[in-house]
């Protein structure tokens, strides 16, 4: 059996661990600069607040309903994720964690007839550990878990647990759960199903084997399995090494000076770089895009990419950023005002199995040499203490005007309780 922990909201949850006064209401979150909406409370969801909604678009319910508003905190959510990864990891032989807010569970071996009484435990404990809800899913296989875990979410008389193992319990679930919501489906499949008329996971799991395979590939096929109570997705004792690597940002005005969006971009290219180093991999592909700003029809509008590759795949901070700053050079365009950028590495493989050149005029012994001592000192003294020429000291201006404090990770803004 699989189990799958998703934490409730979990930006505003962070928020309303240290704000008890933000329980109850509706409460949203913004991206960087405060440009759109990215994280709600079910009050928010409830006033028709939808999710990517730029604030300016959202501003008159916000208003209306008295809407508590707050600025991306991602030190204090990235710390509070650890808080409850480390929390699940010591009620589980083991924790994959999926994502910032989610892990899959390795139940495999404990007794079904108390896996019920079990995920109402994890989930109390990590509450009141961390302070954060957690829904808990358990069923055979990963997909049915994510299902699972949905569930507690739309019926809280689940109490942040469902257990689904009966065949007759998942057909019953699967027959009112869409199809586009499945985990593995996707964007497209999930288009193409329902031009065939499947709109329901039931139905998806009645269509024949090789009419899966055809229309959708092994993973399709896979995703099928899974919903049959087949576990096709293993258990992953790490998180396997990304195979495109993007930092993109949306600035806080729209940037029109070409020294101002060259540091932007020298910041995204070195911290993917880090990225690619921390995973242990090399890129082939270094990738630049610039767009204006989309919400803004009256402004002249585009959306500009270009990929360079390096003569030898590179891992290489100096190298990445060059590629980059090049791209970007020949993207500019003085005429317009640019609202976001963003550098994609691509085409990656492990650093241990590129064959390079004999002849290379790069000496990769001292490069490599070099990164080690930039990570080195970056990660005793603080990210950016030493960066390239291009990226600068100075940090990329920014509008964060809702922010809270950064209760777990500076002492200059710990909590004072006063009695």
């Amino acid at each position: 059996m699989y189990g799958l922990a998703d934490c409730n909201n979990f930006f505003v949850s962070c928020e309303r661990v240290f704000a008890p006064r933000l329980e109850g209401r509706p409460v949203v979150v913004l991206s960087n600069n405060d440009g759109c909406i990215i994280a709600r409370s079910n009050e928010a969801k409830a006033l028709g607040i939808r999710m990517g909604q730029p604030l300016f678009q959202a501003a008159p319910l916000i208003r209306q309903y008295g809407v508590e508003v707050l600025s991306t905190n991602y030190a204090l959510y990235s710390d509070m994720s650890h808080r409850v990864m480390s929390t699940l990891r010591s009620l589980v032989p083991e924790a994959e964690v999926y994502s910032i807010d989610e892990a899959f569970l390795d139940l495999r071996g404990m007794a079904v007839e108390t896996l019920a009484d079990f995920g109402h435990h994890v989930a109390a404990t990590v509450r009141r550990h961390t302070g954060i809800p957690v829904s808990i899913g358990i069923s055979p296989s990963k997909t049915l878990a994510k299902i699972a875990s949905k569930l507690c979410k739309r019926y809280p008389k689940l109490n942040l647990s469902c257990l689904m193992y009966r065949p007759q319990d998942i057909e019953k679930v699967l027959q009112g759960f869409p199809v586009q919501e499945v985990w593995g489906i996707g964007r497209r499949h999930g288009r193409m199903l329902q031009g065939a008329g499947i709109v329901t996971a039931g139905q998806f799991v009645r269509l024949p084997e090789g009419w899966v395979r055809s229309r959708m590939g092994v993973t399709g096929l896979r995703t099928w399995q899974e919903l049959q109570g087949e576990a096709c997705i293993g258990f992953e004792q790490a998180p396997p090494a990304k195979q495109q690597i993007c930092t993109s940002r949306s600035f806080a005005t729209e940037l029109t000076s070409l020294d101002e969006l060259r540091q932007a971009v020298a910041l995204f290219a070195s911290l993917c770089a880090e990225k690619l180093r921390h995973q242990g991999s090399v890129c082939g592909e270094v990738q630049v895009f610039i767009a204006t700003n989309r919400h803004r029809p009256e402004l002249p509008q585009c959306y500009v990419n270009r990929i360079l590759s390096p003569d030898e795949p590179t891992d290489s901070t100096l190298e990445v950023c060059t590629l980059a700053d090049r791209a970007l050079c020949s993207l500019y365009s003085p005429e317009y005002g640019y609202k976001k950028a963003g550098v994609v590495l691509s085409a990656i493989a492990s650093r241990t199995a590129v064959q390079t050149s004999l002849f290379t005029p790069t000496d990769r012994g001292r490069q490599r040499r070099l990164m080690q001592a930039l990570d080195a000192v970056n990660t005793r003294f603080g990210r950016h203490t030493v960066v390239t020429a291009t990226q600068g000291f100075e940090p990329l201006p920014s509008n964060r005007s809702h922010v809270s404090p950064h209760y777990t990770t500076s002492w200059e803004e710990l909590m004072e309780v006063r009695v």
